[in-house]
C-alpha cells in the first residue's frame, strides 16, 4: 500500500481525478437537472481509475479524491451521493440518513477491498452514514464500468459527458424520467423528458 500511496501522489493524479470528479459532477447537475434533496447514485473502481483491473488494485486515497471533488459540487446544491458498494457486499448503498427515510437500512461497514475505496470514503465522511440494500436514484455516474443501474429510478436515459473519464477509468451517466404511458393519444409533458 505504500507503493501506492507514493505512486499516486508523484503522478498528481488526487489533483486530477477531484477535478475531473468535480467537472463531471456540474455537467450531470446540468443534464439531470437535478435540484435539493435527489439522490445521485455512484459506483467507482478506483483500481481502473489508476490503470488497473477492476477489483485488483483498491485505491483508498483515490476514492477519496473523487468523493471530495463530486461532494464539492453536489453538497451545496443538497444533492445526496449514493455509494454504490463492489459486488463483494452485494452492491449495496452507502448514503445519508437524512436522504432515505423510511428506507430499511442493513448493518455493514465498507472497507476498500470489501465495498470500495470510494463508498469507504463516503461511510468515513457523511454525517450519518447507513447502509441500504437498494435505492432508487434520480441520476447516476459509474465510474470504471461498475454497474450502477440496478440502483435508478425507471427511465433511465443515458447522458453524455464532456467529461468522459476520471483518470483512466470510462464514466458514463445517466439521468431519469418518468415512464410514457397512453400511447399514440396520450399527450406529454415536455418539461418531464
Amino acid at each position: 500500500m505504500v507503493g501506492q500511496v507514493h505512486e499516486v501522489e508523484q503522478t498528481g493524479l488526487l489533483d486530477e481525478v477531484r477535478k475531473e470528479s468535480a467537472d463531471a459532477a456540474r455537467q450531470l447537475m446540468e443534464a439531470a437537472k437535478l435540484r435539493k434533496g435527489q439522490i445521485v447514485v455512484v459506483g467507482c473502481s478506483t483500481s481502473e481509475v489508476v490503470g488497473h483491473k477492476v477489483g485488483s488494485y483498491s485505491t483508498p486515497e483515490v476514492g477519496q479524491a473523487i468523493f471530495d471533488g463530486l461532494h464539492s459540487v453536489f453538497g451545496p446544491a443538497g444533492v445526496y451521493i449514493a455509494a454504490q458498494c463492489c459486488e463483494h457486499l452485494n452492491r449495496a448503498i452507502i448514503v445519508e440518513q437524512e436522504a432515505v427515510p423510511g428506507y430499511e437500512i442493513v448493518n455493514v461497514v465498507p472497507q476498500p477491498k470489501a465495498g470500495s475505496s470510494f463508498a469507504t470514503a463516503a461511510y468515513h465522511t457523511f454525517r450519518h452514514p447507513v447502509a441500504l440494500e437498494e435505492v432508487k436514484a434520480d441520476a447516476g455516474l459509474d465510474v470504471g464500468g461498475t454497474l450502477i443501474g440496478m440502483h435508478l429510478k425507471h427511465v433511465a436515459v443515458p447522458v453524455r459527458l464532456a467529461q468522459n473519464h476520471i483518470g483512466e477509468a470510462i464514466l458514463l451517466a445517466a439521468r431519469v424520467r418518468p415512464k410514457f404511458i397512453g400511447g399514440d393519444r396520450a399527450i406529454y409533458d415536455e418539461n418531464l423528458k
